[in-house]
């Protein structure tokens, strides 16, 4: 399954969450028991290390991965454009990846 491709807009100093739906050929939920989602934000492709990691979670029967981000963290992130995935992972330690895409993170007024 190629990664579908999906921006994201996190206001700096809120909190942030979506979830991905995730359906097999024939329209059906994925089946995600088993597996475990994971996804972070770099401020590039090339970057070492990450400016956040999302706290994700499944509802592994309705196929639908969650992903979010508290306050504190968006609070730190500064202002500006940054590249983002979300991957899968199986009981075999298979990795797929599901979603890519910008993130733009907008300045926040009150501190």
């Amino acid at each position: 399954m190629p990664a579908a491709y999906t921006n994201l807009y996190i206001e700096q100093g809120t909190s942030f969450s979506t979830s991905i739906t995730l359906d097999d050929v024939y329209g059906d939920a994925y089946n995600l028991v088993g597996y475990t989602a994971s996804s972070q934000i770099r401020k590039s492709y090339y970057s070492a290390n990450a400016t956040a990691t999302f706290s994700a979670s499944t509802s592994a029967t309705e196929g639908i991965i969650y992903l979010s981000l508290s306050s504190a963290t968006t609070a730190n992130m500064a202002a500006g454009r940054y590249v983002y995935d979300a991957k899968i992972t199986d009981s075999g330690n298979n990795v797929t990846r599901v979603l890519e895409g910008i993130v733009e993170v907008s300045p926040s007024v009150t501190k």
